[in-house]
């Protein structure tokens, strides 16, 4: 995924309409991934990052109330706007109690959907783009994206802006697979065979940097990428 586009995660059991709009807001500028069922949307959740999420509300598998409610369990900030055939008041209240950010009922126009995700996105600035958050808490330590430096008691170590960036990274993904091929292409804007090997030095050296918090850990997947892997405990800021 583009790293200048908005990603949405598009969660649609009505294929027609979902190439449709998918189309659409690729047109308008988005990058859109299409999931017909519940399954498959949380799956692509945990293996991309994404920015917004437009859930359909009657889906198999998982409908778009339990598979929002997961959502939210890994990532308490991203937007999610329902999309759904009914209009009842219970349903409404049921999305906005689970953190919905909007609702928008069948049928609607194409323009009014394009309105509604400007409309949170300008609520949420976070959600158009990193997270702009310059001090995160990762286990033992205090990441200060700004300055540059990790601190751990009273032990600070400056770090290179690479290598900075590349943490910041996988901070705001830590605890779900992040794609190798799409944090070389988000980072550096392209994916080759040299811009991996010095992908791996990097994080070998962030590994020796966190090594004095053995609850936190970079693990590989093989031939995926990694997972960033930080208490559930202590990621809250």
């Amino acid at each position: 995924m583009s790293k200048d586009k908005l990603r949405i995660l598009l969660a649609e059991d009505d294929l027609n309409l979902g190439v449709l709009l998918m189309d659409y807001l690729e047109t308008e500028g988005f990058d859109v991934k299409l999931c017909k069922d519940g399954e498959l949307a949380l799956k692509a959740f945990h293996s991309h990052s994404f920015d917004l999420c437009l859930l359909d509300v009657m889906m198999p598998y998982r409908d778009g109330f339990s598979l929002a409610k997961e959502i939210r369990t890994k990532d308490k900030k991203i937007p999610v706007i329902f999309i759904t055939a009914r209009s009842l008041k219970e349903d409404k209240l049921k999305g906005y109690d689970l953190g919905a950010d909007d609702y928008i009922t069948k049928p609607f126009d194409e323009e009014e959907l394009l309105w509604k995700i400007k409309a949170v996105i300008r609520r949420i600035p976070e959600s158009a783009g990193e997270d702009k958050s310059e001090v995160i808490s990762l286990g033992k330590y205090i990441f200060n994206v700004s300055n540059q430096s990790l601190t751990i008691g009273a032990s600070t170590k400056r770090i290179t802006e690479k290598e900075s960036d590349i943490l910041n990274y996988i901070a705001i993904r830590r605890n779900r697979v992040i794609k190798r091929e799409e944090m070389l292409k988000d980072l550096w804007g392209e994916n080759d065979y040299f811009l991996g090997r010095s992908l791996d030095v990097f994080i070998t050296k962030i590994r020796k940097y966190l090594k004095e918090d053995p609850d936190i850990s970079i693990e590989n997947v093989f031939k995926v990428g990694f997972i960033f892997n930080v208490p559930p405990k202590q990621i809250e800021q």
